[in-house]
């Protein structure tokens, strides 16, 4: 990636409690950043990220991925 080049991100809101779920999942939202009801991040979408939001996926929304310009689908 060049210096030039703008890094995608993610951003992503816990909306589950990780109250009486499993120990994996109570750690995959605090390495997500995540750690209170309706706290939101934002982080490079890598990945690793990727993967781990697929883990929560009933804990969190993504609000918004940022994409490169021109690398958007347009169904016209």
């Amino acid at each position: 990636m060049s210096a030039g080049e703008a890094k995608k991100t993610v951003t992503i809101t816990q909306i589950g409690s990780p109250i009486g779920r499993e120990d994996y999942q109570r750690a995959t939202l605090k390495g997500l950043g995540l750690n209170k009801m309706h706290r939101t991040v934002k982080l490079e979408d890598t990945p690793a990220v990727r993967g781990m939001i697929r883990r929560v996926h009933h804990l969190v929304r993504i609000d918004s991925a940022d994409e490169a310009p021109g690398k958007r689908d347009h169904k016209s």
